[in-house]
C-alpha cells in the first residue's frame, strides 16, 4: 500500500501543489490563494482583488474567476465538465491520471462518485438517487434533526465551557447521515472520524501524513459500507440507504460500487457542508450581534439567515471544472483541456449581485442567490438537508443559550477548498429550559 499511497499523493497532491506554487510565485492570484495560507482565513480581499483583474482572469495553469455570472455560467455549461477527458490532455498528464485513484477504494470526489461524473452516468445516479432523497423525505427528519439537537444541547447545558465543533456542530450532521445510511449508533463515533478524513481528501493540497492517514480510513470505510450494504441488502431498513439499495426503476439500479460511493459522497461532503455552515453561522451572528437580535424578534428569518451564512461564509469556497471542447466564456476563449477554478466564495460577495456583500445580513432577499451548493445539474442533492439542520440547529441553540459566547479563538481548519472551524470553544451562559422555548 505505501508505494501506490506514495505516488497516488505524487501525483494528486505533490504535483499540482508544486505547479500552482510555480505560478504564485509568477504573481497569478489564484495560485497564490491556493498556496498562501496566510490568506486563508480572510480571502475576501484577495477574491475582490481577483475580481478586479477581470471577469475571468487567465494563468498559465489554470483560468480563475471570482464573478458570480461567469461562474454561474461554467456550472450551468454542458461543455465544462467535472470529469476529465484523459484523451485532452498531454501523454504525461495521461499517464498521471492512470495512477491517481485506488481503484478499489476510490474517494469521494473520484469516479464512480456522483460528484466526479458527467452525463450520461451522473444522469442515471442522480435520477435513482432522486428518487428516495425526496422534499418529502427531507422535510419528514425535521423532527429527528430537533430531538437529536435537544439532546446535544442538554449535555453542553451541563458544562461551563464547550468546544462547539466537538460537541453539537460536528455530532449533529453525522447522527442525521449515520440514521440516512442505516448505521447502527455503536458506530457513529466511527463515522465521524471516517467522515472527517473523506472529506480531507476534497481538499487538493494534502500532506503526506494527511494523505495516508485519508486512503487508510477510505479502505476500512469502503471495506465497512461493503459489509453492510449486503446485511441491508438482506434485512432492508426504513433508512433511504436501504430503499436505494433496494431501489429498481425502469429496468435500472444501482450497483454494490455505486451504492458505496454513494454512501460515502454523502458522509464527506454532506457532512462537512453541515458541520460549516454551523460553526461559521455561529461565528458570523457572535461577530453581528445586530443580526442575532432581528432573529430573536423574527423568527421567520432563521431559514434565509441560515442561506445567508453559505452566502456570507461558503462552507465549499472553491470548485474546478474543466472544458471539453472549445468554447467562449465572458469574451474569453477557452480551449478544450484548460480548467477554470471557481472560486465560490467570491462570487458569493460579488457587488454586482449583492448589494454590499461584505455586510452579514440576515433579511437579505437574496441570498438564496449564492452558489454555495454549486449550480447546474451537479447543485447539492442535499441542499436542503443542510439548510433545514443548519436553520435548526442555530435557532436552537441560541433559543437556548442566549448568552453564548467564545471561550477564546477560534481555531479554522488548515484547509483550502472546505472553510469552517477546528474547534471553537464556547461558554453556553444562561440557559432557558428546553420546555420553556416555543417550537
Amino acid at each position: 500500500m505505501t508505494r501506490s499511497t506514495v505516488l497516488r499523493w505524487a501525483v494528486q497532491s505533490l504535483a499540482p501543489t508544486m505547479m500552482l506554487r510555480r505560478s504564485a510565485r509568477a504573481g497569478e492570484l489564484g495560485p497564490r490563494l491556493a498556496t498562501d495560507r496566510s490568506l486563508w482565513d480572510d480571502p475576501f480581499p484577495s477574491y475582490d482583488e481577483m475580481r478586479a483583474q477581470g471577469d475571468l482572469v487567465r494563468g498559465r495553469v489554470v483560468y480563475a474567476t471570482a464573478s458570480h455570472a461567469v461562474a454561474s455560467e461554467v456550472l450551468r455549461s454542458p461543455v465544462f465538465r467535472v470529469g476529465v477527458n484523459a484523451a485532452s490532455l498531454p501523454p504525461l498528464a495521461r499517464r498521471m491520471m492512470a495512477v491517481a485513484v485506488d481503484p478499489e477504494h476510490p474517494g469521494p470526489a473520484e469516479p464512480p462518485s456522483m460528484l466526479a461524473v458527467d452525463p450520461p452516468q451522473h444522469t442515471k445516479y442522480r435520477r435513482l438517487v432522486s428518487k428516495v432523497f425526496t422534499a418529502r423525505a427531507v422535510a419528514a427528519m425535521e423532527p429527528r434533526i430537533t430531538e437529536i439537537a435537544d439532546e446535544l444541547l442538554d449535555k453542553m447545558s451541563r458544562e461551563k465551557s464547550v468546544d462547539l465543533v466537538e460537541h453539537f456542530a460536528g455530532p449533529l450532521p453525522v447522527r442525521i447521515i449515520a440514521e440516512i445510511l442505516g448505521v447502527p449508533p455503536s458506530m457513529h463515533a466511527q463515522m465521524l472520524e471516517w467522515g472527517n478524513a473523506a472529506a480531507v481528501t476534497l481538499d487538493p493540497m494534502l500532506s503526506y501524513r494527511s494523505f495516508r492517514n485519508a486512503a487508510v480510513a477510505l479502505r476500512e470505510m469502503h471495506g465497512w459500507l461493503d459489509a453492510h450494504l449486503q446485511a441491508l441488502r438482506r434485512n432492508p431498513g426504513d433508512d433511504l440507504l436501504s430503499k436505494l439499495a433496494t431501489l429498481e426503476d425502469e429496468g435500472e439500479h444501482l450497483d454494490d460500487v455505486e451504492l458505496r460511493m454513494t454512501a460515502l459522497l454523502v458522509t464527506g461532503a454532506g457532512f462537512e457542508t453541515t458541520v460549516n455552515l454551523i460553526g461559521n453561522g455561529v461565528a458570523a451572528l457572535l461577530a453581528n450581534p445586530s443580526q442575532l437580535d432581528v432573529l430573536r424578534a423574527e423568527p421567520a428569518y432563521w431559514e434565509n439567515a441560515a442561506d445567508e451564512v453559505l452566502r456570507y461564509d461558503s462552507p465549499v469556497q472553491v470548485t474546478v471544472r474543466h472544458a471539453a471542447e472549445d468554447t467562449v466564456v465572458a469574451g474569453h476563449e477557452v480551449s478544450r483541456g484548460r480548467f477554470v477554478t471557481l472560486m465560490l466564495g467570491g462570487a458569493n460577495r460579488d457587488p454586482a449581485v449583492f448589494a454590499d456583500p461584505h455586510r452579514f445580513d440576515v433579511r437579505r432577499e437574496n441570498a438564496r442567490d449564492h452558489l454555495g451548493f454549486s449550480a447546474g445539474i451537479h447543485f447539492c442533492l442535499g441542499a436542503s438537508l443542510a439548510r433545514l439542520e443548519g436553520a435548526t440547529a442555530l435557532r436552537m441553540l441560541f433559543d437556548r443559550f442566549p448568552g453564548l459566547a467564545l471561550d477564546g479563538t477560534p481555531v479554522r481548519r488548515q484547509l483550502r477548498v472546505l472553510r469552517g472551524f477546528e474547534r471553537m470553544p464556547v461558554t453556553p451562559g444562561r440557559t432557558v429550559s428546553a420546555t420553556a422555548i416555543p417550537r
